[in-house]
């Protein structure tokens, strides 16, 4: 399987990469959803080299990730594991940190919130997730840019389109989360990052 390249990808990495160098990531095991061609895995997990990097994503998207983790031959990055999101649950084990990037806009919003309880359920106190895509707020659209975006997702997938950030921090508190930071990323995306709180016995 040759390896595919996403320029969205090579251009956001880096100041990907300087968000999470903030947090002096511990070690400990991360799972990124929605893994895509793997690229990120194969940059980010190459400075973090503490943390064991879980790749996942649907299985048609396998093929390009094994490839780019071939070449990399870094021996901190593991997967793919299958993951659709409403059909699989977690891999196996423990995870103390979630990175996805361009995925809640993809989804429907039935699977983002389904993604936010598993993220509940899963994670212990004091895991952190971190959310990279674009974001709108009050319900509207930051950019124009953007919401020529949302239209295109929107023409591809009715049920896909921006997020909005009030509405994801909602649903991520309901599944015991607070909101660590709102990071402004250049291209008109931002990180969320979110920090597991203590479960509530009587909820």
């Amino acid at each position: 399987m040759k390896k595919e390249a996403s320029p969205s990808i090579e251009a956001n990495k880096g100041p990907i990469l300087d968000i999470l160098k903030m947090y002096n990531l511990g070690a400990g095991r991360l799972l990124e959803i929605g893994s895509g061609t793997g690229e990120h895995a194969v940059h980010l997990a190459q400075h973090f080299r503490n943390i064991e990097w879980v790749t996942s994503d649907i299985k048609a998207n396998h093929a390009v990730i094994k490839a780019w983790l071939k070449d990399a031959k870094l021996n901190n990055v593991l997967g793919p594991e299958t993951l659709m999101v409403g059909s699989n649950d977690f891999p196996k084990g423990v995870f103390k940190y979630v990175f996805t990037s361009n995925t809640l806009h993809m989804m429907s919003w039935k699977e983002n919130k389904t993604l936010f309880k598993l993220l509940g359920k899963r994670l212990r106190e004091g895991a952190q997730v971190f959310i990279y895509g674009p974001f709108n707020y009050e319900g509207k659209f930051t950019t124009p840019s953007n919401e020529d975006f949302d239209k295109w997702l929107k023409e591809r997938d009715e049920k896909s389109g921006i997020r909005n950030f009030e509405d994801v921090r909602q649903q991520m508190e309901n599944a015991g989360f607070k909101l660590l930071n709102d990071h402004e990323m250049p291209a008109n995306n931002r990180v969320l990052v979110f920090e597991r709180l203590a479960f509530d016995p009587h909820s």
